[in-house]
């Protein structure tokens, strides 16, 4: 499959991958080509293997899709589009902070690409206020995804 940014992945599946359409649970034969996903899983390379794929609603990013967000496909070589939006955490330094992994990551990661479809994420940072940081990279913008303790994306960077 490719990302909205453009970027071909393999996504492997196991037979405990879980697989959703809105809330309720579907099967991956219910999953028709051209339809946006979220997949939750670890990735080597640029293979992800899938703990959860997430069917997305309509305008949520992806093939032919548009999205409130403005996805800006990454562009090598393209300068950055610098703007902030909602909350940046008054204590935020770059760098800074705890790698998390597991469910907390996975919720981290599934309410930044709600908000901000069509990146990759490549590490969920817990900052010193208990809120994370999610590395949003495949985009020009956002970089960073701030997401409070309630897994609700509060800004932008």
């Amino acid at each position: 499959m490719s990302t909205s940014a453009g970027q071909k992945v393999t996504v492997d599946k196991a037979s405990s991958t879980k697989y959703l359409k809105g809330t309720s649970s579907t099967s991956a034969s219910a999953i028709t080509p051209g339809e946006s996903v979220l997949v939750l899983g670890t990735t080597s390379g640029t293979t992800i293997t899938a703990t959860q794929v997430i069917v997305q609603p309509t305008g949520a990013g992806g093939s032919g899709t548009s999205s409130a967000a403005g996805v800006i496909p990454f562009q090598p070589g393209a300068p950055t589009t610098s703007k902030q939006v909602g909350q940046i955490p008054a204590s935020y330094s770059q760098g800074s902070g705890t790698i998390v992994s597991g469910t907390t990551a996975n919720k981290a990661t599934k309410a930044a690409l709600a908000a901000y479809p069509g990146g990759i994420v490549d590490r969920v940072v817990q900052l010193s206020n208990g809120e994370y940081e999610v590395h949003n990279i495949g985009v020009n913008w956002p970089h960073h995804v701030f997401v409070n303790k309630s897994f609700k994306v509060v800004g932008a960077n």
